[in-house]
């Protein structure tokens, strides 16, 4: 096994970084520019719609094996048939959950009393069987550090998925078009995957030996479900007292304000999870370096979105969604702490203890659900302000649990955030006092103004406070080799 301070193993960890991460901006690029036309065609009702689809299927995918897969990573070795095994694994697990989904879908209806609600369902339940075929070869091609052929696939997806989204909305297809682009990403990705990790077609339902992985997939499956009570209960409730009118723009607001926690954040998670797993024994150093490293651009994202707010509805999703600008601020607040919050699963996961992530998740189906419990009796705003109110008790608990088994302290946590905090801030503050005394014109050059201003206001307060986070971004971006007693913990103690 490679040691910290193998050069061959940092380096393969800067790529994998580099690959996932980078390439998940341009996928994310070609699915958000298809993305912010589908949402100018259609309407909030379709939107709030597909959130209550979205409840059944966030829950049935918590349990559709990726766990399974993922116990593939840490294996020292894995075998042609224990490979099959899994797969057979999969195809029992993914088939059950659509046959379910499918028999479910009028239960589900009659709960929003919407009853398009059940035909979309049912037709979203073949995106079970795609499951499968991307998560065994996402697992091998994980296990060698090798982001560099899924994110080329990923982007074939993305396409298929965008051509397939825009196609479907100009021919006026309404809500079914957020319902058949995925499926057209989904087999994309699963063929592709398949051929690129060169991995078995035919599965193995002899299941001798393989209790391990099983074993390890439950408590990483219990961890999802506990996840999807914690995301999804607001859409639950909500789905009940708001009218779909405004559920869709409830959801959307999230969507918007969530994009970097679920769609840049995960496959950080995705590489450091395959990192930590080789190198078990660094301790908390590793996680640090995550952090900074990700909150170094989270924290100005996030700020920047509350600053700048109604030009950047008005411009990205049109001014029929102006009512989601009031919303962004407070979830901006939210997300913060919930990308902070995200990082710490794969450090735990790779030490072994699936079950601290489990425990965590278990809080946060008790503490979120409660918090959104509370503000519906205030509506869209009462919901927003349960989201910060939920993360900070629950961003405590996971800092407070997962540090004792990673030896990580509040103080070592709060000295590695806190000139990014500070420096987002003072960013965000500055950009929303320049917009309110800016005359009044189009939001694409209110933007063109607003964005250098924060991005020259951050670069400069980070640099004069604390200029070895700006230095080990950019040690880490082309891998120069720091002397230890310059810069503590650099981008080496990722591995």
């Amino acid at each position: 096994m490679n040691q910290p301070s193998d050069p061959s193993f940092v380096s393969r960890v800067r790529l994998a970084v580099l690959w996932r991460s980078g390439s998940q901006i341009i996928t994310q690029i070609v699915a958000w520019c298809s993305t912010l036309i589908v949402i100018r065609l259609l309407v909030p009702q379709d939107y709030g719609l597909f959130a209550m689809t979205q409840v059944m299927l966030v829950l049935f995918n918590t349990m559709n094996g990726h766990g399974l897969a993922s116990a593939l990573i840490r294996e020292a070795e894995v075998s042609e048939q224990r490979l099959r095994q899994t797969l057979g694994m999969l195809f029992l697990l993914n088939g059950s959950l659509a046959l379910l989904q499918f028999l479910s879908a009028p239960f589900v209806a009659m709960y929003f009393k919407q009853p398009m609600v059940a035909d979309l369902l049912r037709a979203q339940a073949l995106l079970y069987f795609a499951t499968p075929f991307i998560a065994l070869p996402q697992a091998m091609l994980s296990r060698k550090l090798d982001f560099r052929r899924p994110a080329q696939v990923r982007l074939v997806a993305a396409i298929a998925g965008a051509v397939t989204a825009l196609g479907c909305a100009w021919a006026g297809m309404g809500v079914w078009t957020l319902v058949i682009a995925p499926l057209a990403l989904f087999y994309t990705e699963a063929i592709g995957l398949m051929i690129a990790a060169r991995a078995p077609w035919r599965p193995s339902f002899r299941f001798s030996g393989a209790g391990h992985i099983a074993g390890f997939g439950g408590v990483m499956t219990i961890t999802q479900i506990f996840w999807f009570i914690q995301s999804q209960a607001d859409v639950v409730i909500a789905g009940r007292v708001l009218e779909p009118h405004w559920l869709g723009v409830y959801t959307t607001g999230l969507f918007l304000a969530q994009l970097l926690a679920t769609k840049f954040v995960p496959p950080v998670n995705e590489v450091a999870y395959a990192a930590y797993s080789r190198q078990q024994q660094s301790g908390h150093a590793p996680l640090l370096a995550t952090i900074r490293l990700v909150l170094l651009i989270a924290l100005p994202a996030y700020a920047g979105m509350a600053a700048v707010a109604p030009p950047l509805v008005d411009l990205l999703l049109g001014k029929k969604w102006a009512e989601i600008a009031p919303l962004l601020p407070v979830l901006a607040i939210a997300m913060c702490l919930l990308t902070l919050q995200i990082l710490f699963s794969p450090a735990t996961n790779a030490r072994g203890a699936p079950v601290i992530a489990m425990r965590i998740s278990l809080l946060g189906a008790i503490i979120m659900p409660s918090a959104f419990l509370i503000g519906s009796g205030w509506g869209i705003q009462g919901f927003v302000w349960a989201w910060v109110g939920g993360m900070i008790l629950l961003t405590a608990a996971t800092v407070t649990y997962s540090g004792g088994i990673l030896g990580l302290k509040w103080s070592a946590l709060f000295s590695t955030i806190s000139p990014l905090v500070f420096a987002a801030a003072l960013m965000g503050g500055t950009v929303f006092l320049v917009r309110g005394v800016l005359p009044a014109m189009p939001a694409l050059i209110q933007l063109a103004l607003l964005i250098p201003l924060g991005i020259a206001v951050y670069g400069a307060v980070l640099h004069s406070i604390a200029p070895d986070r700006l230095a080990e971004a950019i040690r880490f971006l082309r891998y120069q080799s720091a002397e230890p007693e310059s810069v503590p913990a650099t981008s080496a103690d990722l591995t």
